[in-house]
């Protein structure tokens, strides 16, 4: 059997995103019910992937990207309660398991050294910034595999939280695509066509049920 990998996006797979739509609240002055509500709409209703987006449109704010340094500014790095309560206990149960582990995710290059600094220590590790590729793009799939050592596809379990960013792409890409369902993402879409090898609630019963991801 060749040496198997399970690779981990970061958004509501290690790290809770509440911080993150708290502080788009405050910039925004808007409540935080407010906001999280329009923005459970507008996923619920996208049609393709980042359409999501046009809630602050919804919001009144149109101009939003014109505070995307006072976001970074006010968010700061990642903090250790960031993490989901599973994130660091589930990548040492599944290199137990004998599985190799990595994270590939959109996000900022600064990310990869803030989960160090978390004590998060995986095999390979890429933030889109610095792949220069984001998902659901196909390039970055074959540079998730690149960073991996180019190991077979099939031999990859990629767990997301997003079935268009996460679940379609890495199917597409030849990997075994783990849907997590957790976060708003996780609970208002729909694996519609069944391409996900595994679905999981949390990183505990993933590292209980990895080895499902290859039933077939």
């Amino acid at each position: 059997m060749s040496e198997r990998w399970v690779c981990l996006d970061v958004g509501e797979t290690l790290v809770d995103e509440t911080r993150v739509f708290h502080t788009w609240a405050e910039i925004l002055g808007l409540p935080d019910f407010t906001l999280m509500g329009v923005l459970g709409g507008s996923i619920a209703t996208a049609d393709e992937p980042d359409q999501w987006r046009g809630f602050f449109e919804l919001l009144q704010r149109p101009d939003w990207r014109d505070q995307q340094l006072a976001f970074e500014d006010r968010y700061g790095a990642f903090r250790a309660d960031d993490l989901y309560p599973d994130a660091r206990g589930a990548i040492e149960g599944l290199r137990r398991a004998g599985y190799r582990v990595a994270i590939t995710a959109n996000q900022p290059a600064r990310r990869h050294a803030e989960l160090e600094a978390l004590g998060i220590r995986v095999d390979a590790m890429g933030m889109s910034d610095a792949m220069g590729v984001a998902k659901p793009d196909p390039a970055f799939f074959a540079r998730t595999l690149e960073l991996l050592g180019s190991p077979d596809p099939a031999a990859v379990a990629y767990v997301g939280d997003r079935v268009d960013n996460d679940v379609l792409p890495s199917a597409a890409a030849g990997m075994r695509p783990v849907w997590i369902r957790r976060g708003p993402w996780g609970y208002l879409q729909e694996d519609t066509g069944g391409r996900a090898a595994l679905v999981v609630g949390t990183l505990d019963e993933l590292v209980e049920r990895i080895g499902e991801a290859w039933a077939d």
